[in-house]
């Protein structure tokens, strides 16, 4: 079992964003982050889905475990995944995030979770872009720090990750079960068997 590294990183986040691709995909990859400090104020922002009948209501209700808020927008979602610009994701962003000025923002990594979805790519270089041109303001950036070596394993933690911690039993059970439970993905579906028991991030800014 890795240590945990998140100790050093004083966690006094109190008004705090998880801005993603999808509806899902944040509780698959920052969902046990969330369940672990209740006292902070989350907001959930998903890029897309909000017209899907059947993932938007799953989302808010999702959202009730982790005593946050949630706004959707509706980018293009479609199979083929047709490029989206830099500019038109930040736009999105920002016109879906209550505050342009929080204290921790949790995204996806530069290379997403698993190969390979372009919005998640798009959503992070996004948060990148606007934190350097200042259009966003986050007292620190974690990104998802996941990999699936290619495509030939699950995704899972990486362990020279900035900060990485293991879910205590009870946060990674109701992790797990939102999923499965609310998010409705059988057992043995993709997303169910790539929870990860672990989560890890990259902090912007540290060599990122």
């Amino acid at each position: 079992m890795m240590p945990d590294r998140v100790s050093r990183l004083t966690y006094e986040h109190v008004n705090c964003a998880v801005i993603v691709a999808h509806p899902d995909d944040e509780t698959l990859w920052a969902g046990g982050t969330m369940l672990m400090h209740p006292d902070s104020c989350w907001t959930v922002v998903t890029l897309t889905r909000k017209s899907d009948p059947d993932r938007a209501p799953r989302f808010h209700k999702a959202l009730e475990h982790f005593k946050a808020r949630g706004v959707m927008g509706d980018l293009d979602d479609g199979p083929e995944q047709r490029p989206l610009s830099v500019i038109e994701v930040q736009d999105a962003i920002m016109d879906l995030l209550p505050s342009d000025r929080l204290d921790l923002v949790l995204t996806h990594g530069p290379w997403g979770e698993y190969t390979s979805h372009k919005r998640h790519e798009e959503v992070s270089k996004a948060v990148r872009a606007l934190r350097d041109s200042g259009r966003l303001t986050a007292g620190e950036i974690w990104m998802f720090a996941y990999d699936d070596k290619g495509g030939k394993r699950l995704p899972q933690p990486m362990i020279d990750a900035d900060v990485y911690f293991r879910l205590p039993e009870p946060i990674w059970t109701e992790k797990r079960q939102i999923i499965t439970e609310v998010y409705g993905f059988a057992p043995d579906s993709f997303e169910a068997r790539a929870t990860p028991r672990d989560e890890s991030f990259w902090v912007l800014g540290k060599g990122k």
